[in-house]
C-alpha cells in the first residue's frame, strides 16, 4: 500500500456509531484493516460483521449512549478514536417539516455527537492519540431543495465540530469533520426507490456531481481514517469535503452544439 501505513491504527480503538450499514460500517472495516480494535454502536448491533464488535446504543438516549461507551472501552481496552456518523435524513422545507420532526432530526444529528463524544472525553484524554471524526455533509456548505432540516442538522455539525476541536486542543484531543456529497448509501437508495421516476433520480444525483457519480462509502471512509491516524497529529479543526467537486467546483455548461 504505497504511502499509507497498513497498521497505522495497531494498538489503537475505534468507536464508530451507525457503524452497522453504509458510512459508517465502510469506516469500521477499513480501520480494523488497518490494526484498530473496533466497536460498532448502533440500533441494530446483530448486523454487525466480525471482527468488529457489535454494541446496541440509541444515541437519543443518554443512559444507552453511557452504557454502550462503557462496554466498548472495557472490551476494546480503551477508546483513542471516535467516529461520530449516526445520522437520519429528513426531506421538505420549512413549511413541511412539523416540530416533531425537527425534534427528532436533531436530537439524532446534533444532540446525538454531543452525548456520545461526552461519554467518551474521559476515556480519549487517557490517550496518546485521540482523535474524533464527525459526519456532516455537503448540505452544511450548499443551498439544496427540500432539505432544510437535514441541511441545519448538518450545519450545526459543521460548527459544532470548530468548537470541539477549539474547546479539545489543550487536552490533545483532535477534532475534524468529513462532508460527503451525495453518496451511495442505504439511505439514498431507500429515497431512489420512493421517487416517481428512480432511474432519472439517480441519473439527476450523479449529474449534479462533477465527477457525474455517486461518492462511495469506501471513499469517505479513506478520508476519515486520514483525519483519525495518528499520521494526520496537526490535523484539527478542519472540514474535509468528499463529494467529487461539488462544493468547490463550478463547471460550464455544455452548449447546446458542443460534440
Amino acid at each position: 500500500m504505497t504511502g499509507v501505513d497498513a497498521r497505522e491504527f495497531a494498538g489503537l480503538a475505534a468507536v464508530v456509531t451507525g457503524g452497522a450499514s453504509g458510512i459508517g460500517l465502510a469506516t469500521a472495516t477499513l480501520l480494523a484493516e488497518r490494526g484498530a480494535r473496533v466497536a460498532c454502536l448502533d440500533l441494530n448491533p446483530e448486523a454487525v460483521p466480525a471482527p468488529l464488535l457489535g454494541l446496541a446504543a440509541d444515541v437519543t438516549d443518554d443512559d444507552s449512549v453511557r452504557a454502550a461507551i462503557t462496554a466498548a472501552s472495557e472490551a476494546l481496552g480503551g477508546i483513542d478514536i471516535l467516529v461520530n456518523n449516526a445520522a437520519v435524513g429528513a426531506l421538505g422545507t420549512v413549511e413541511t417539516n412539523a416540530d416533531d420532526e425537527w425534534h427528532r432530526v436533531l436530537d439524532v444529528n446534533v444532540v446525538g455527537i454531543v452525548r456520545v463524544t461526552r461519554a467518551a472525553l474521559p476515556h480519549l484524554r487517557a490517550s496518546a492519540h485521540a482523535a474524533i471524526v464527525n459526519i456532516g455533509s455537503i448540505a452544511a456548505w450548499l443551498g439544496l431543495p427540500q432539505r432544510a432540516l437535514y441541511s441545519a442538522s448538518k450545519g450545526a455539525v459543521q460548527a459544532l465540530t470548530l468548537a470541539m476541536a477549539a474547546d479539545h486542543v489543550s487536552a490533545g484531543i483532535r477534532v475534524n469533520c468529513v462532508n460527503p456529497g451525495t453518496a451511495d448509501t442505504p439511505w439514498v437508495r431507500r429515497l431512489l426507490d420512493a421517487a416517481e421516476d428512480p432511474a432519472a433520480e439517480l441519473a439527476a444525483l450523479r449529474a449534479r456531481q462533477p465527477t457525474g457519480r455517486l461518492t462511495t462509502g469506501q471513499e469517505v471512509a479513506a478520508a476519515v481514517a486520514y483525519l483519525a491516524s495518528p499520521l494526520a497529529g496537526s490535523t484539527t479543526g478542519s472540514v474535509l469535503a468528499v463529494d467529487g467537486g461539488m462544493h468547490g467546483l463550478r463547471l460550464p455548461t455544455p452548449s447546446a452544439g458542443a460534440a
